[in-house]
Formats: structure tokens, sequence, C-alpha cells
């Protein structure tokens, strides 16, 4: 289970943790913001809980940290996560990923790595796992794998995916706002602020300082295709509608007990509407679909 993109309020996100740790079966959870630092504060009072409560329950814990460090207080803030003795630490900054070198980590999906040079000279720094990019085909990840040595091979399978991330807060923009006085207004859309085109064409979606996609990927009819190649680990991305019933849904598809259509049925009956897509596994558009397992929900 990736890290929690959106701003959740505290009892929403401890709730979140607590049915992770006891009502699925998934191996490895991610804690940590990685969006923006002024939502830090709401919630890392209850992060020594979370974590105590998650490894309880057998579950490998990676703290995930920012993806845009940008002043010195948030520099000394991933100093100070990077220097967490006990815990795996993902690096979606590059000057995060600097400061783990020579000692276990993720690498996650924000830091680019397209080339067999680049995954290398990471794999040879101690990252434990990789997470590639979003936008990589099918046939790039193929060839990363074949490059791998030790690393595990992580993928994005389900959920909105993180296209950019910019210093200005545009959920805030959006409502009048300055980034310092931003009031929190992120977290008045659990999923992101849809944006559509000047044809009312839905478009992106805003999560305050990233810019999301507003298609979901869903890769379930793929996943067969990526173990082969190599891929090793598939990330589930947190949105508002029942997680639990996603993750297991893809641990079901994982031990064979359905296939990719049923999963993909019942994420489309789910309350909150989805418009799937797997163009960029393709080499196609992102915001494609080019499955044959039924009609994208609408």
């Amino acid at each position: 289970m990736g890290p929690v993109l959106f701003h959740w309020d505290e009892n929403r996100k401890r709730d979140f943790y607590a049915q992770i740790a006891d009502e699925t079966d998934i191996d490895t959870v991610h804690v940590g913001e990685v969006v923006c630092a002024k939502r830090m504060p709401f919630f890392d009072k209850h992060l020594p809980d979370v974590i105590e409560r998650l490894q309880r329950a057998g579950k490998e814990v990676v703290f995930s940290t920012l993806a845009l460090v940008m002043n010195s207080r948030e520099n000394a803030l991933i100093n100070e996560i990077t220097q967490m003795p006990d815990l795996l630490i993902e690096a979606n900054d590059i000057s995060a990923a600097g400061l783990l070198a020579d000692r276990p980590h993720v690498i996650g999906p924000y830091i680019n790595i397209y080339n067999e040079s680049t995954f290398s000279y990471f794999e040879s720094r101690a990252a434990k796992r990789i997470s590639l990019p979003w936008e990589l085909p099918l046939s790039s990840i193929s060839q990363l794998c074949e490059t791998r040595k030790s690393a595990e091979i992580e993928v994005q399978v389900f959920g909105r995916m993180p296209l950019a991330i910019s210093a200005r807060c545009y959920s805030a923009r959006a409502q009048g706002l300055h980034k310092d006085g931003c009031r929190y207004v992120c977290g008045e859309q659990l999923d992101g602020m849809e944006v559509a085109t000047l044809d009312d064409t839905p478009f992106l979606a805003v999560n305050g300082l990233q810019t999301l996609s507003n298609h979901y990927v869903e890769l379930s009819d793929n996943i067969g295709e990526l173990q082969d190649a190599g891929v090793s680990a598939f990330r589930l991305s947190p949105h508002s509608l029942d997680m639990m019933e996603v993750a297991q849904l893809y641990r079901q598809l994982l031990d064979r007990k359905i296939d990719a259509g049923e999963l993909r049925r019942n994420l489309q009956e789910m309350p909150l509407q989805m418009a799937f897509s797997d163009g960029f596994l393709h080499g196609l558009p992102g915001a494609e679909l080019r499955s044959t397992l039924g009609q994208r929900a609408e």
C-alpha cells in the first residue's frame, strides 16, 4: 500500500492504517508525507503508534519522504527522517537518496529511472526496492528487470498517477488563497480536486502542490506480463473508496482465485466513480485504456 497522497484528517488516516493492519493481507505499507511538509504536524504525533501497530500485524513499514524539498526546514526534516535507524525509508527526492546511500532503502517513483545505467547506480548504493515511474512502457520495464541484480522492482497497478509536483499550491490558488495562508483547502477533496478542460472534459486532478491524472491506472490485465518480466511488487495508491476490498481483490488476483475481468467489474461497482487507464504501459497516451476487460466506469 503506497503512501496516502491526500490531506485526510487525522481520524480518517488513523482508521485507515488500523484497517490495513487488521483486515488486509498486504505485505508492505508506506507511511509519511510525500506532497506537502505543511501537512506533517497533523499526523506525525500518531506515527509511532501507527508504525508499531502495522509492524505488530506483520507488515513491512516504509517511511516515504517528500517528493520536493524546497527550503532549509524541509531539508532538516529529510536529514532527521533518514537517520531513523530501524525503519526502511523511501527516497522520493534525490537529496534523500544521497543521504540513504549504503543502507537498505527504497527508491520511490518520483525519482526518474528511465535507463539501465541509472537503475544500476541506485542498486549499487544499497537500494532494496526500486519503484519505477508511472509512464514507463512494458518494454522499458522488461529491460530494467533484465538489468537488476538484487533490488526488487515495483510498479503501481492501481490509483491516480502523480504527473507533476510544483512549489506552487494549486488547491490554494483555486480558492483565491496564497500558499502560506492556504487554510489546508486541499483536505476538502479526499481524492484530489478534479480539473476539466474548457469544454468540460475531465482532464486532471489537483492535490495541493501535486498534479494527478484524472484516470485511475488499473493494470490487473497486465500483472501476469509484469511478473513474467521480473516485477515482484505491486503498489496500490490509497483513495477514499474501500481500500480493504481493493487490496483483497488484487491479492485474490495474485493468488489466481479471480481473474482480471472479475477484479475490474468489482472496482466498477464501487461508489467512487473511476475512469480507468493503462495507456502508459502500452506506449500510448496515459489516459487511454487498451485492456479488453470492459468499458471504463462513467
